[in-house]
């Protein structure tokens, strides 16, 4: 009598798991987040500086837009030095300027990368060792460059052309 209840019970489980489940399930309803609100930022509007001291004149002009690409102009007018002067165009990397420089000077077009550094209210030019390529000379290691304080260009209002 073991063997019969054993075998019946037996049956009964593969019967029982081998039937088909009708129930029905709903399909999972996912809701997407609305997108993000894309942050402007308005530009800053023209920022200018100056360094004067003992008749030498260094003068920046730059606007940086919602990119945080930077244009202007920059001119430096040494005492000793042919003056040069000329337009601006680069990138804003958290408080620092790099910008490829291209001026005239004694007739000459040519173009030079410059860094500047934004410091309480202030910008620093940055010097290092650099290197001639294609037409340009550019710092060796941005991350060697020394900003020497002494030529420190503070914030001025801007000449109205």
């Amino acid at each position: 009598m073991k063997k019969v209840l054993a075998i019946t019970t037996l049956i009964l489980t593969v019967l029982i798991s081998c039937k088909k489940e009708t129930t029905t399930t709903e399909p999972v309803q996912i809701t997407p987040n609305p997108p993000k609100e894309a942050e402007i930022v308005e530009p800053a509007g023209d920022q200018c500086y100056a360094w004067r001291a003992n008749g030498s004149v260094i003068e920046i002009s730059f606007n940086v837009n919602s990119h945080q690409e930077v244009n202007g102009k920059l001119s430096y007018n040494l005492v000793g030095k042919d003056k040069n002067e000329g337009t601006l165009i680069g990138n804003m990397k958290g408080d620092t300027i790099v910008a490829d420089y291209t001026f005239n000077s004694e007739g000459t077009s040519s173009v030079r990368e410059v860094v500047f550094l934004q410091k309480d209210g202030t910008l620093i030019e940055g010097y290092g060792d650099v290197v001639q390529a294609n037409d340009k000379v550019s710092f060796k290691d941005k991350t060697k460059l020394k900003f020497d304080q002494k030529n420190t260009l503070t914030k001025i209002d801007c000449k109205v052309d």
